[in-house]
């Protein structure tokens, strides 16, 4: 049986370590540095973007891809630091890089998204969008994700992908928008009387702005009720201000003048069959 060389072996390890082991130390040292001082950059140039009035939709794209890029380029100078050739970590990186790919078909995408909604602004940052059966305010733009503020305060997270290939609704676009209730009367009560009633309500409203003017009109003749079309325009900051007050008072105006608003009612007719 052959026996282990103990000492064989121990001495390459010595030697190895001798060689290589400043490189290896030295490469860790630049690692160190390297995040740190990448870090302060990407803090510098966030201040920059501050200073200088760069579009707040841009900072966080900006300043992550540079993140990345910088930490690749850190992460390629160690592996040369301690022996790794160049050619070699680049052929290594292409080989993972296209395994990755397809295993990121979606995420890529989403990288894509971000590219787009920033090159051609389809909303920008504070604007109130309706995309992928979400409504609310944008947060933040990232490379990968939208973040939208619901009016419920919760913080929805939207891929950049689908935004960018999917029908979206931006409220902020124009100075105002326009705000879609309805409203059911019954059958014997005044249509002009309540569409008097509702524009009043509207007209008092001072969020409710009169250039678009309000408007009521009968939008269906339902089962049970008239519904009227009621439509205030407004500015979209003021958005949700006015649907829930124009609701409300559009409520307490018909109940104040005895107009009906029905509920949903059905006539049961009985007849008695004779044998």
């Amino acid at each position: 049986m052959m026996e282990f060389d103990f000492e064989k072996y121990y001495d390459q390890a010595v030697e190895l370590i001798m060689q290589r082991g400043p490189k290896i130390l030295l490469a860790i040292l630049v690692l160190i540095i390297g995040l740190r001082l990448i870090k302060f950059v990407v803090k510098l140039l966030n201040k920059t973007f501050e200073t200088r009035n760069i579009d707040v939709t841009l900072r966080p794209f900006i300043s992550n891809l540079i993140n990345w890029i910088l930490k690749v380029l850190l992460i390629v100078t160690v592996a040369d630091m301690i022996g790794i050739e160049n050619t070699s970590f680049v052929a290594i990186i292409g080989a993972a890089g296209l395994a990755i790919g397809f295993a990121l078909q979606g995420t890529l995408a989403n990288f894509a998204g971000g590219v787009l909604i920033l090159i051609f602004k389809p909303f920008k940052v504070g604007d109130l969008i309706e995309g992928q059966g979400h409504l609310g305010v944008v947060e933040e733009i990232e490379i990968f994700v939208t973040k939208i503020l619901t009016p419920d305060n919760r913080l929805v997270i939207i891929p950049n992908g689908a935004l960018s290939n999917g029908s979206l609704k931006n409220l902020t676009a124009k100075d105002s928008v326009r705000v879609d209730l309805t409203i059911g009367i019954a059958y014997d009560e005044n249509i002009k009387e309540a569409r008097k009633l509702l524009l009043n309500v509207m007209s008092k409203h001072d969020k409710v702005v009169q250039d678009p003017a309000p408007f009521v009109g009968v939008s269906e003749l339902a089962d049970s009720a008239i519904n009227l079309a009621v439509r205030p325009w407004c500015n979209p900051a003021d958005y949700w201000d006015v649907y829930f007050d124009v609701l409300e008072g559009s409520k307490d105006a018909l109940d104040e003048a005895g107009i009906t608003i029905p509920f949903p009612q059905r006539d049961v007719h009985l007849y008695e069959h004779k044998a």
